[in-house]
């Protein structure tokens, strides 16, 4: 199971597992697919390609490839990126063989099965009060109505960011989408920021820090709040709801806007996929599609900007992106 060099004229990736579910050796076209092996060798075969399904997410015993069975799966490449592969497996000297052949980019399809099933659970719930609601409104105390009110007004905005998702992936993808810049007071935007996600954590404590100097940067407001909301939803989310900081300073020719939470930090293997479609963390409070922090990523680079991410274990993580301080002048040809 160990020598696969005479399989290294097959075109297919193939891989060897052993009888005991590790990953004990890959024929060239695997490498070239996945990159080096080397270090991956002797460990679980799950582990070591970091096998998820189709949206991302972890496998169960179930979706691992039976001999006979074709499967659609996700394997880590060497950089941390992902690629969609088809895999047939077959049991070889009471070992298997995996087959790997790229599908393409199958992401639209994998968005939309995503999102269908993010948008299943609020509409669930908004069909359901409004049907209460509508039945039973004469015997409904007023403080339930506002409660059930609340919640169906909650629910209507998520499904709004969800369309509003799917409608940037296309733009992003396609290169139409349009940003309709003016000059934006970042300690503003900030703050409102801030505001709107303490009313969905109400133990969020997070200091808003804006240096002086910083000046208003062009750019889109609303582009601009679903960045930052984004990121400071995030850091909630996965961090620690204390001790959370927004700040924001002058960086050369780039206003520099940084979110600091102070929770167990991103592992030093999961952080060259913060950025990638449908990556969740496992630990933390993952909700959503996992697709928040690539189109986050997309939008600040249609700014002309950077966003990036560092962390330290269990000394929480820093999202960091940047704004061009001369994009007002640059747009109107004054620079």
């Amino acid at each position: 199971m160990s020598d696969l060099a005479g399989w290294d004229v097959l075109p297919d990736a193939v891989l060897a597992v052993a009888p005991d579910g590790t990953l004990a050796a890959g024929n060239a076209a695997a490498t070239e697919l996945l990159g080096s092996l080397d270090d991956r060798i002797g460990r679980p075969a799950t582990e070591a390609l970091v096998v998820r399904d189709p949206v991302g997410d972890p496998i169960d015993a179930g979706a691992w490839p039976a001999p006979g069975k074709e499967v659609e799966l996700l394997m880590a490449r060497a950089d941390g990126s992902d690629v969609a592969v088809t895999v047939t497996a077959r049991a070889v000297g009471g070992g298997t063989v995996l087959a790997a052949r790229p599908v393409g980019d199958r992401s639209g399809i994998a968005i939309v099965s995503t999102v269908s099933h993010e948008l299943r659970s609020p509409l669930t719930s908004v069909k359901g009060y409004v049907s209460l609601l509508l039945n039973r409104w004469d015997r409904i105390e007023d403080d339930k109505k506002r409660e059930m009110l609340s919640q169906v007004h909650d629910d209507a905005d998520r499904v709004t960011r969800l369309v509003t998702e799917l409608l940037d992936i296309s733009r992003l993808e396609t290169g139409r989408l349009v940003l309709r810049r003016q000059l934006v007071d970042v300690a503003d935007l900030a703050t409102t920021v801030v505001d709107k996600v303490r009313m969905a954590h109400p133990g969020l404590e997070c200091e808003v820090r804006v240096a002086d100097d910083v000046p208003q940067v062009y750019a889109d407001p609303d582009k601009l709040e679903q960045v930052l909301t984004n990121l400071v939803e995030n850091a909630a989310k996965y961090g620690s709801l204390e001790g959370m900081a927004v700040s924001a300073d002058v960086d050369g020719p780039h206003v520099r806007v940084s979110v600091a939470d102070t929770g167990e930090g991103i592992p030093a293997d999961d952080l060259p996929r913060v950025f990638t479609k449908f990556f969740r963390r496992d630990h933390g409070r993952p909700t959503g599609t996992g697709l928040g922090l690539w189109i986050s990523r997309g939008l600040v680079e249609a700014h002309g900007g950077e966003l990036t991410a560092t962390s330290e274990p269990g000394q929480g993580a820093t999202f960091t992106f940047t704004l061009p301080t001369d994009a007002f002048e640059r747009a109107h040809g004054e620079a």
